[in-house]
Parts: C-alpha cells; sequence; structure tokens
C-alpha cells in the first residue's frame, strides 16, 4: 500500500469520520482513501471554507476535525480558517500535500507557515513510518486539543508504506484521565466560595461538555452563586433560572451589573480576558479573582488571580462540591426570589425596552431578530460571522443548549460565518441550521452557498444588511473621517442567493418575514437567505469594547 492510501486510511479507521477540503493532485489519492475506509468528503468551494467548515464540525461534534488540502497554495488559501482553529484549541487535523522540490511553484514553508499561526506542524517522514506519523497527529489533535497540520509530501506519498493502517488502531492510546486538581488547590477554592456571599461562575471553553455543566450546576446549588459564560459556551446554562447568559461586552445591562457586584468571579475554563470581562471592569471593588483551567500558563494571562486551580473542570468542581459538605453557610448567596424573578423579566436583550429606529425601507435589527427568534423553531444551531451585527444575533437569537451555538472568534476574521454554520449543520442534522452574516461577510464567503444548496442543508442565512462595513463606519464616522472606502451601494443579496439556488426573502419591515413562515412550514429542501435590509445608524452596543482591544 502506498503511503498516501495508508495515512487516509489511518485517519479514517481512528474515527475521522468526516473530512472537508478542496481536492489536487496532491491530496487527492489520500482524501479518496479516507473516503474508501467510509469517512465522508464534503467538497468546499474554497479551501478557507473547507477550513471552518472543519473546526465548526469539530467544536460542534466533539469529534477530530479533519481538512484535506493541495500543496502549497491550497494551505495558504486555508490559513485564515486554520489560524481560528488554532487560537480556539480546536481538535483538528490538516492534511497538507507538501512540495519539498525547492523550485516547485508550489514550494512553501508549510512547517513555518503552522507554527506562525500556533499550529502544530507534524510532518509524515518516510513510508516506514507513515501510519504511525499520522497516528501521532490524531493523538496530539484529541488529547491537546490542538489544531495539527501534518505535511505530507509528495515524494513520500509514492513510497510503500511499512505497516497497514490497522496498526494504528493499537498505536493509538485511549485519552488520558482527566487532570486531577491538587488538594490544597480544592482547599482554597473551597475556602474562597465559603468566605463568598454573592459568587459567581463563569464557564468558558473548557466547560462545554455535559460532565461540567452538571457539576458546575451542582456547584452553584450548594453555594448560592449565580453562573454566566464567555461567548463561546453561550447556552451551557441555559435551563438555570440563576443564568446571566453570556458575560463581557455582549452582556446584558442587568448581567453586567450582578457580575460587578459580585466578591468572587471564578472563570472555568475561562480566559478571563477583555471580552469576557470588559478589559477588568467587570470585577467589582475587592471582589476575588480565581480561575480553574488545564494549562498552567492559562491561570492569570488575562487578569491576576488569587486563587488558581490547574484540573479539569468537571474534576475540580466535583471535586470542591464534595469538600463544601459539611461547610456552615449562614446564607444561600444572593438566590433571593426577587432576584430569581428580575433574572427571569431582564436577563435577555430582547426583554431590555429600547426605541425602534426602523424606518424607510430599513428594520431595526433588534426588532428583526426578535421576530426572527420567535419564528424559529427551538431547536438550532446558530453560526454567527463578525462584524458590527454580530451582537444581535448572538443575544437575541436564544440556542437550547452550548451545541446550538458557534463562534467562530477567537481571529476576529470577517467572513467566516456561512462555512461555521455549514460544519456545524453537518454536526447536528437533528437541528435548524442558522448563519447569522453582515453583509460585508456574506459576499466575502459567498462561493459556500453553492455547497450548501449542493449538500440540501435546511440553512436559514441571515444577512443583516446596512450596505456597509458597520464596525468602521460607527468607530471612524464621529470623529469626521471620510467614509467612501467602507460604504458600498445597496446590494440585492437575496437575488445572489437565488442565482446560486436558494429560496430567498428581502425583508424591511416585520411583515416580509411572511416568507421566512412560508419556508419554515415548507420541505426545506434548499437553503433560505433573508436579506434583511438593517438600519446604519447606530453602533451595536458592544462596538465601543471591541475597538479598545485593537
Amino acid at each position: 500500500m502506498l503511503v498516501a492510501e495508508a495515512v487516509g486510511r489511518t485517519l479514517a479507521l481512528l474515527g475521522c469520520d468526516t473530512v472537508f477540503g478542496v481536492v489536487g493532485s496532491g491530496n487527492f489519492h489520500a482524501t479518496n482513501a479516507m473516503v474508501a475506509e467510509g469517512a465522508r468528503f464534503v467538497a468546499a468551494r474554497h479551501e478557507g471554507g473547507a477550513a471552518t467548515m472543519a473546526d465548526a464540525y469539530a467544536r460542534t461534534s466533539g469529534k477530530v476535525g479533519v481538512l484535506s488540502v493541495h500543496q502549497g497554495c491550497g494551505l495558504t488559501n486555508a490559513m485564515t480558517g486554520i489560524t481560528e482553529a488554532a487560537k480556539s484549541r480546536t481538535p483538528l487535523v490538516v492534511l497538507a500535500a507538501e512540495s519539498t522540490a525547492a523550485r516547485s511553484n508550489f514550494a512553501v514553508d508549510q512547517e513555518a507557515l503552522a507554527r506562525a499561526v500556533g499550529a502544530v506542524a507534524e510532518r509524515v517522514t518516510s513510508g516506514a513510518t507513515a501510519v504511525q506519523d499520522a497516528t501521532r497527529a490524531v493523538r496530539r489533535a484529541r488529547d491537546e486539543r490542538r489544531t495539527v497540520v501534518l505535511n505530507l509530501p509528495l515524494d513520500v506519498q509514492a513510497q510503500l508504506s511499512g505497516r497497514l493502517p490497522e496498526a494504528a488502531l493499537a498505536d493509538l492510546p485511549p485519552p488520558p484521565p482527566p487532570v486531577q486538581p491538587r488538594p490544597q488547590d480544592v482547599a482554597r477554592l473551597t475556602d474562597a466560595l465559603v468566605a463568598s456571599r454573592r459568587p459567581v461562575l463563569v464557564a468558558g471553553r473548557g466547560a462545554r461538555s455535559p460532565q461540567a455543566r452538571d457539576r458546575l450546576l451542582e456547584l452553584a446549588e450548594a453555594t448560592g452563586a449565580l453562573l454566566a459564560t464567555s461567548a463561546v459556551a453561550k447556552g451551557l446554562f441555559g435551563a438555570s433560572p440563576w443564568s446571566l447568559d453570556v458575560s463581557g461586552g455582549f452582556a446584558s445591562p442587568l448581567a453586567a451589573e450582578l457580575i460587578t457586584a459580585s466578591d468572587l468571579v471564578v472563570g472555568w475554563g475561562c480566559a478571563l480576558n477583555m471580552w469576557t470581562m470588559r478589559h477588568g471592569r467587570l470585577i467589582g471593588p475587592g471582589a476575588t479573582v480565581a480561575q480553574v483551567d488545564v494549562d498552567p500558563a492559562a491561570l492569570g494571562a488575562a487578569l491576576p488571580v488569587r486563587v488558581g486551580v490547574v484540573g479539569d473542570v468537571a474534576a475540580t468542581a466535583a471535586a470542591v462540591t464534595a469538600a463544601l459538605r459539611g461547610r456552615f453557610r449562614p446564607e444561600p448567596g444572593w438566590r433571593s426570589p426577587q432576584l430569581k424573578d428580575r433574572i427571569a423579566r431582564e436577563a435577555r436583550w430582547r426583554d431590555v425596552a429600547y426605541d425602534d429606529a426602523g424606518g424607510d425601507g430599513r428594520i431595526d435589527p433588534r426588532t428583526f431578530s426578535i421576530a426572527l427568534d420567535d419564528l424559529l423553531p427551538t431547536e438550532r444551531v446558530v453560526g454567527v460571522d463578525s462584524g458590527n451585527f454580530m451582537g444581535y444575533p448572538s443575544m437575541f437569537l436564544s440556542v437550547p443548549d452550548e451545541q446550538g451555538f458557534c463562534f467562530t472568534q477567537a481571529f476576529q476574521s470577517v467572513g467566516l460565518g456561512l462555512a461555521t454554520a455549514i460544519g456545524a449543520a453537518l454536526a447536528r442534522p437533528d437541528r435548524l441550521p442558522v448563519a447569522a452574516l453582515g453583509d460585508g461577510g456574506a459576499l466575502m464567503g459567498v462561493s459556500e452557498l453553492e455547497t450548501a444548496v449542493r449538500l440540501a442543508l435546511p440553512l436559514v442565512v441571515v444577512v443583516y444588511n446596512d450596505d456597509a462595513y458597520g464596525a468602521e463606519v460607527h468607530h471612524f464616522g464621529p470623529d469626521g473621517h471620510p467614509l467612501d472606502t467602507v460604504l458600498f451601494p445597496e446590494t440585492d443579496i437575496a437575488a445572489i442567493g437565488r442565482g446560486f439556488g436558494c429560496d430567498a426573502v428581502t425583508v424591511r419591515t416585520q411583515d416580509d418575514l411572511d416568507g421566512v413562515r412560508t419556508w419554515l412550514a415548507g420541505p426545506r429542501d434548499r437553503p433560505l437567505l433573508v436579506d434583511a435590509k438593517v438600519t446604519r445608524g447606530m453602533p451595536s452596543w458592544w462596538l465601543e469594547e471591541a475597538f479598545r482591544g485593537h
């Protein structure tokens, strides 16, 4: 068996059941070998889209994702999506053909490219080690939660493999056990919780699992804590009456008020960075900050912490809850009936009063988002692009749980949202997929509309269309700078969607949403594009916070 076939079959045998990519001569045989072993190949129209689909699929399914690309230009086309995945610690294997001939047009330093964006660089070095090399890439992606670029040189692909792919099943050890916290660290965190009267537990990416959620709910019940998440973990505590939803720039006024009033903030698998803590302004005077993470380097990286615990979120929460048993707490935190009622009435952005700014053929994005949220079925998975609009779908569209929200924003790249929703849709075919995009991002990633149509996805593509790069309009406009470079003529994105084979509606008022109702009631055998002509006279509430970090 040639190395190209052995590597492809090895990945499939190790559980990589779906591979995204664009096939060229260099990755043709390895990709076909994965398919022959039972993996599904999803052909994207651009490697950048394929990379983000693979990223979103891995995040939403909990499996190791696979991206397959051609040598040189195939990899460089995918680099933005790979960077997002690497920054998000997505378990992803990038199977990249590689030209090692110095005079080849395709020759670039692919190992340096991978390392430059925070990915792990691996290589299949010979026929004798091909199966072991592929197995190592999967293991590192799975166990270290890393994006691994597995370079597959063209000359090595043509060698004979020294082992059969089936050997990989014996080579891959089981996942390592959860990282257990040290007893002394558990004791310190327990003491902090016992001393606290207004604790808030903030969960992030490292808590996105049913086990972590359940253990944190138990701990919150034992301590009277309120619950919040970072944006990437939105929906994790959605069923709890003590959930404040998302902390940080997206936080509702009530959430920001209560988090700031806390005397103890504990981050669980959460960076507590400028987004989640509003550059530290959500930490009240005198409040204690604690942090739990499996990565020692993460502790205190964004904010000084008084109590740092290296440990798995679920394991640490369980250990602290056990340590709390028998500890006297004179009052149940701040979980009063009055506060519970206030959270029910005010914690969601849709419950915050506002003056509707719609008119002259444009709809207020808040009014549009609330109406859309009421129309769409509860079981949904929402993928969000980047831009001035992004807070509206992120906060006004509800999701059933943390698997219902896919937020590819670690690199803050515009244009990833459509591919995000496609990857998430394939991971959760039981849910209605929703892509929430700005007009800039929609047009950047528009080629993947054909992918969604070809796959017959029941995808709702929502474009918040202000005919501008709205973030720049509102950032630079108030200072009198010329805006010609970021304003565009009105674009009929609904017509573009129809050209790709989508159903489409244009929304200027709430009455125009009747077309969405009709599509939802129908066969849903093709995507629906909703071209929402939204107002552009005001910045979104989170924009000032966003530009503080630039």
